[in-house]
C-alpha cells in the first residue's frame, strides 16, 4: 500500500480487520471488554488522524496488530499511574471521624440553638460574626465587606460574641440533656462550620 492512504481506503482497511483487531484488543487487555474496547477507539482514532501511520513496510493487519499491542501498553501504564495517585491522595487525605447517631443529633441540635441565638442579635454584630466565622473572613476583610471601619467592625464582633455567649450560656441552663460540654466552646467550634 502507498504511503499515505486515502480516509476511504484506511476506513475499508479497518472494518475490514474489525473482528481480529478487536479479537486482539481483548487479548491484549486481559479480556476486559471494556477496555479492549477503549484500546480500540483510541488504536481508530490515532489511525484516522495520521498519529499512527501505515509505512507498508509490513502487512496492514500485522502493522494495526503492533499499533494495538503499543496502544494497550500504553493504556495500562496510565491506568497504573492514575491508581497510584489515586491511592496517594486517599493516604494524605484526612480521614473522617465517625460520630455516634446521638452525637450528630446533638451537634445537629445545637447548631439550630446557635442559629436561633444569632438571629437575635442586631444585624451588624450578627453580619460580623457570619463573615468571621462561618466565611472566616479577618476583621479587615469584614469591615471592608460590611462598608463600615475596622474599629466599628471590632466594636459590633466584640459585642456581638458578647451577646451570644450571655444567649447560648442561658440555654445551657435549660439544657435537659445533662451534657457537661460548655455551649461558647461548642459554639465557636460550631460556628467555624
Amino acid at each position: 500500500m502507498p504511503e499515505a492512504l486515502e480516509e476511504a481506503v484506511l476506513r475499508a482497511e479497518l472494518e475490514q480487520h474489525h473482528p481480529a483487531s478487536y479479537g486482539w484488543a481483548l487479548s491484549c487487555c486481559a479480556y476486559s471488554p471494556v477496555e479492549a474496547e477503549t484500546v480500540l477507539q483510541t488504536v481508530y482514532w490515532k489511525v484516522l488522524a495520521g498519529k499512527a501511520r501505515y509505512d507498508g513496510k509490513a502487512t496492514f493487519r500485522t502493522w494495526l496488530f503492533a499499533v494495538i499491542r503499543r496502544t494497550a501498553t500504553e493504556e495500562r501504564r496510565r491506568q497504573m499511574f492514575r491508581r497510584l495517585w489515586l491511592e496517594r491522595q486517599a493516604a494524605q487525605a484526612p480521614t473522617a471521624v465517625v460520630e455516634q447517631p446521638d452525637e450528630s443529633l446533638y451537634r445537629a441540635e445545637l447548631r439550630q440553638l446557635l442559629h436561633a441565638a444569632l438571629a437575635q442579635l442586631p444585624r451588624r454584630q450578627r453580619e460580623v460574626l457570619q463573615l468571621v466565622f462561618y466565611h472566616e473572613l479577618s476583621l479587615v476583610e469584614a469591615a471592608d465587606v460590611m462598608n463600615v471601619s475596622l474599629g466599628s467592625a471590632r466594636t459590633h464582633y466584640e459585642r456581638g460574641k458578647q451577646k451570644l455567649r450571655a444567649e447560648l450560656e442561658g440555654l445551657r441552663s435549660d439544657d435537659a440533656t445533662g451534657r457537661t460540654e460548655n455551649p461558647s466552646a461548642v459554639s465557636a467550634t460550631e460556628a467555624g462550620r
